[in-house]
């Protein structure tokens, strides 16, 4: 019987719109909302320009082919003070392989980059109601209570 293949992070490049899709997948599945992640995807060439931004940070956790979850993150650079910091916008882990250390790993990964791109802080949300991912955000960092708005896009007249 053959071992399964081991774990690695990858961060995604341009070369990777294949891998970026079946992780925009797993989002779909993972947040229960398909509609958003997969019914008007992108082209190549989109997710290509995407994926070669240094301040857009994508990563997947792989075994083999296999993509078992991933992280998407931006570095976001402040005005008061010379540093920067990293939101990360998307985490998700394939149901099957929750509980294995995966999302920890990618946060662990992202904190690396961070750290060589002098970062201050990665911060991210959690939904109430999520007692897993609060949980995790809790074992690696400070809570904060906020509040979140979505300011919608109009066309202004002037």
């Amino acid at each position: 019987m053959m071992s399964p293949a081991p774990m690695m992070i990858l961060r995604l490049r341009p070369t990777h719109v294949g891998l970026f899709r079946k992780l925009n997948a797993l989002f779909g599945d993972a947040f229960a909302d398909p509609e958003t992640y997969g019914a008007e995807p992108p082209s190549d060439a989109y997710l290509e320009g995407i994926l070669a931004k240094e301040h857009v940070i994508a990563l997947v956790a792989l075994a083999g082919e296999e993509v078992l979850g991933g992280l998407v993150a931006y570095e976001l650079d402040k005005f008061e003070r010379a540093r920067r910091e990293f939101y990360i916008y998307d985490l998700a882990v394939r149901e099957t392989h929750r509980r294995q250390g995966i999302a920890t790993a990618l946060i662990q990964h992202l904190r690396g980059i961070a750290a060589e791109r002098g970062a201050w802080v990665v911060y991210v949300q959690a939904d109430h109601g999520d007692d897993p991912a609060i949980a995790l955000y809790e074992k690696l960092g400070i809570r904060e209570e906020v509040l979140h708005f979505d300011i919608g896009v109009e066309p202004v007249v002037r």
